[in-house]
């Protein structure tokens, strides 16, 4: 992972018009690090981690927006449901971005969502969705995701499309219990998951369905190192700014 660069918020120009980090990027700021970003406009501000890196080809800068991070177990990710929606954690470390946030920033922009995880033994793998959107709250914050691309992680993600957003305390999953309690997370849960990006940290090995899990890369029964999901607008949508 590259290292972190902290920067100051950018002055509030144009309205604030810095809704995600491709906009970050056109601005002329093009180095990793914290940004201020404004999903809804001035009264919205947010610090969210800009991954403007290479793409795997060297090519151009990638522009992606980190929605979450885990990397080393510093943040308690065994939250309930106003932590989700509004986020927690710190954007230079280990956080969630939330549930509204992601909302604002996916109601009228088409994003592409990657999914990058590493092992305990330094396996770098990632996944890759042609579109990725949350819808309101008062849908329950539903997960809407596009077609698997690819990724040598496999697709793990696609059976939580559709699915509402669960935590401890809101349950809104499809098992007799809540799986949010019974894997110590909270996600788009169905019955209950193949991926289980918000579970609890453990080092490698892990009580079986309770890590940071993606089942199609190291089943049910190992956590992952690292896990971060990060989107950006499609190519039509990007070209079209």
């Amino acid at each position: 992972m590259p290292s972190i660069l902290l920067l100051p918020p950018l002055p509030c120009l144009s309205a604030c018009s810095l809704k995600d980090c491709s906009d970050v990027y056109r601005s002329g700021s093009g180095l990793d690090g914290v940004y201020t970003i404004y999903p809804a406009g001035p009264t919205s501000p947010v610090l969210a981690y800009c991954d403007m890196s290479k793409d795997d080809l060297g090519g151009s800068a990638e522009k992606w927006t980190v929605i979450q991070r885990r990397q080393d177990g510093t943040v308690n990710f065994f939250m309930k449901w106003d932590h989700y929606k509004s986020g927690f954690g710190n954007a230079a470390g280990e956080y969630w971005l939330g549930l509204e946030v992601m909302h604002l920033l996916t109601q009228d922009r088409n994003y592409e969502l990657r999914v990058d995880m590493e092992d305990f033994d330094g396996q770098k793998v990632f996944a890759r969705y042609s579109a990725f959107s949350v819808g309101p709250e008062s849908e329950g914050y539903k997960l809407n995701l596009g077609s698997f691309i690819n990724g040598a992680a496999g697709d793990s993600l696609s059976y939580h499309s559709g699915k509402k957003f669960t935590t401890t305390d809101k349950d809104q999953d499809e098992h007799d219990s809540n799986c949010a309690r019974l894997t110590y997370g909270g996600f788009w849960y169905g019955s209950c998951f193949n991926a289980n990006p918000n579970g609890i940290y453990t080092w490698g090995p892990s009580p079986h369905a309770a890590g940071v899990q993606w089942t199609t890369f190291k089943g049910l029964d190992n956590s992952l190192k690292t896990m971060i999901m990060k989107i950006r607008p499609n190519a039509n949508d990007w070209t079209a700014f």
